[in-house]
């Protein structure tokens, strides 16, 4: 029975009557050893069944090169953009990432952030989920002066770097649009207020109808899971009102998709009877009938702003920036808000 047991350095230079270092410096692609004796040793190696120990080697060094990144959830059109900005900037300086999804939960949201502890993860990418209250369980992080980089959905903290977009002003600016549309009954939906993306929107939303000499009816703001079965209960209940809104401006695409759906099968028109505004700027927007107004959220640019911040953080022990960083927005006109020329 063969021995089952990894092969080092060791044995493969054992087998070439070599030196265990000359080994390591040609498996290292050390030019001090001539390319032939390289690629003999490579060879070798290779069908001995040789692995790099990335392990000990990393301990050596007191880094993993690994990147911990919680996620709300993964089956958003949002995040896989993201996710594909920070995987390609972390893989480019030479990261891997280790991804978990809290699954909207503050208690999994906990167990994450300490099992990547655990896996000693040289820094974090942090997106919160739907009902973290506070920031407790990222003392450890902080103390350990473990980088933390939040994007999208943040909070305010001493050692905090946040990543978003101005999704007060970009709640602002879609508002507007809808009132120059001759809207004057604008209902919303949104998140939890606990979480800045939804507060912002929110907040940015009743500004712009104070702005406009609009009182803000509270009735008019239902805050839900921001499933696309929540879109379809609001349109519901909108098909059931005596006295409907003439627009809806929801924070996310999926529940405007929903509505707009949910519309269609009652015979509302949009926009004539309701205006359809979104949030996001997913690619299924651009499908349904009537096309979504949104707001183009750069997913990915995001990302790759986060990842890059963090990445400054680990190889500039000086860059202990906190703070703030806005990634631009644009408002996207299309079919579903459009009632004037």
């Amino acid at each position: 029975m063969k021995e089952n047991r990894e092969i080092t350095i060791y044995d493969v230079a054992k087998v070439l009557n070599l030196s265990p270092s000359t080994v390591s410096r040609a498996l290292k692609n050390n030019p001090r050893v001539n390319r032939e004796t390289r690629n003999r040793i490579t060879d070798v190696a290779t069908k001995m069944g040789y692995r790099h120990n990335k392990f000990a080697s990393n301990l050596r060094q007191k880094k993993t090169y690994t990147i911990g990144v919680v996620v709300p959830r993964l089956n958003s059109y949002f995040m896989a953009e993201a996710l594909a900005g920070i995987e390609k900037i972390a893989s480019d300086n030479g990261y891997s990432l280790l991804i978990a999804q809290s699954q909207e939960s503050c208690i999994k949201e906990q167990l994450c952030i300490s099992t990547l502890f655990n896996s000693r993860v040289d820094g974090f990418l942090v997106s919160l989920a739907y009902d973290s209250s506070d920031m407790e369980h990222f003392d450890v992080l902080f103390k350990k002066n473990i980088p933390v980089v939040f994007f999208d959905r943040v909070k305010e903290c001493n050692n905090c770097v946040n990543v978003v977009i101005d999704n007060y002003r970009a709640g602002y600016e879609i508002t507007t649009h809808l009132i120059e549309q001759g809207c004057k009954n604008i209902m919303h939906l949104g998140g939890n207020m606990l979480r800045n993306v939804y507060s912002e929107r929110f907040r940015g939303y009743k500004q712009a109808l104070l702005d406009n000499n609009l009182s803000f009816n509270s009735n008019f703001l239902v805050v839900s899971d921001m499933t696309s079965m929540a879109g379809s209960d609001l349109a519901r209940k909108i098909i059931g009102m005596e006295k409907r809104p003439d627009a809806v401006f929801t924070s996310n695409d999926a529940t405007a998709v929903a509505i707009i759906s949910e519309f269609e099968k009652a015979g509302i028109r949009i926009p004539l009877d309701i205006a359809v505004a979104g949030f996001n700027n997913e690619p299924l927007g651009r499908f349904i009938k009537p096309n979504l107004t949104t707001v183009d959220y750069p997913a990915r640019e995001m990302g790759e702003t986060a990842v890059s911040i963090l990445l400054n953080r680990l190889t500039n022990l000086q860059s202990q920036n906190t703070g703030t960083f806005v990634i631009n927005h644009k408002i996207i006109i299309r079919e579903s808000s459009v009632r004037k020329a």
